[in-house]
């Protein structure tokens, strides 16, 4: 039997985070570290960097907006870019593939602008077709893992003052129904499986709150998901604060999860 180890960043520029990242994945070894909003069209990539690590990278990306990566230990059995239902494929917001025989979805979820806009619709438009997805391309009965950063705090102890946050477009009832409807397909949240109930755990701190990490004015809004079977497997699921904490870092942190295979 051997170890999965899947780690998930929204490394807010990748060209600004290599300074992170790279130790990071020295020190840890994951076998899977999945990115988001990499902010780089492809052909800037720094590919060379992770190869120079031992990783083998996908990606796709534009200047300045979204981007999704994938850098594994293994190459990946296949992987594809975006979703194929007939409407926006959006493949920079989303990379499926195969790492080990486990297949993996990285998204970065729209984030949803204010409520009143056509772009929170659109973010609730993208959750009902990425349930879709995943009843078409997967079966709940099988391994699958899905993590990014999806733009949901899922319940009250995610974020750092639900009372007043309460309405925002990652927390919200319409989102949460959404959401739900997607787990519902057959997803387990690999970090409340380990810490259920458990409050002040956050990925995401923002910039222009002043010493938001140290006031833990956090959300919970990156997380690791996986079908029953492999979640049963799960040994572990922890929020890493140290990039979070370092120089000239992204506003979220790093969540891993382990599981045995």
């Amino acid at each position: 039997m051997g170890r999965f180890k899947i780690a998930t960043y929204n490394v807010n520029s990748i060209r600004s985070r290599l300074h992170i990242i790279i130790p990071w994945l020295e020190k840890n070894h994951p076998t899977v570290f999945c990115m988001q909003e990499t902010k780089v069209e492809d052909e800037r990539f720094p590919a060379q960097e992770f190869e120079d690590a031992g990783y083998h990278v996908v990606f796709k990306g534009e200047k300045r907006y979204n981007g999704v990566a994938i850098a594994s230990l293994i190459k990946p059995d296949k992987a594809s870019f975006g979703l194929d239902d007939g409407g926006p494929t959006d493949g920079d917001r989303l990379i499926h593939g195969v790492f080990s025989g486990i297949p993996v979805v990285n998204t970065y979820v729209p984030q949803g602008y204010d409520r009143e806009s056509p772009r929170f619709q659109y973010k609730l438009q993208w959750f009902k077709r990425l349930r879709a997805f995943f009843a078409k391309h997967y079966s709940s009965k099988e391994p699958l893992i899905w993590c990014g950063d999806l733009n949901v705090a899922p319940e009250e102890i995610d974020v750092h003052n639900p009372k007043r946050l309460l309405g925002h477009v990652c927390f919200n009832p319409e989102v949460w129904e959404v959401f739900d409807s997607v787990k519902s397909w057959g997803l387990v949240d690999i970090f409340r499986r380990h810490h259920a109930g458990e409050s002040g755990q956050y990925t995401f701190f923002d910039y222009r709150a002043p010493k938001a990490v140290e006031r833990k004015l956090g959300w919970r809004v990156d997380h690791i998901l996986a079908t029953p079977a492999l979640a049963d497997t799960s040994i572990s699921c922890s929020i890493d604060m140290g990039p979070r904490l370092a120089e000239k870092t992204s506003d979220h942190t790093i969540v891993v999860a382990e599981f045995t295979v």
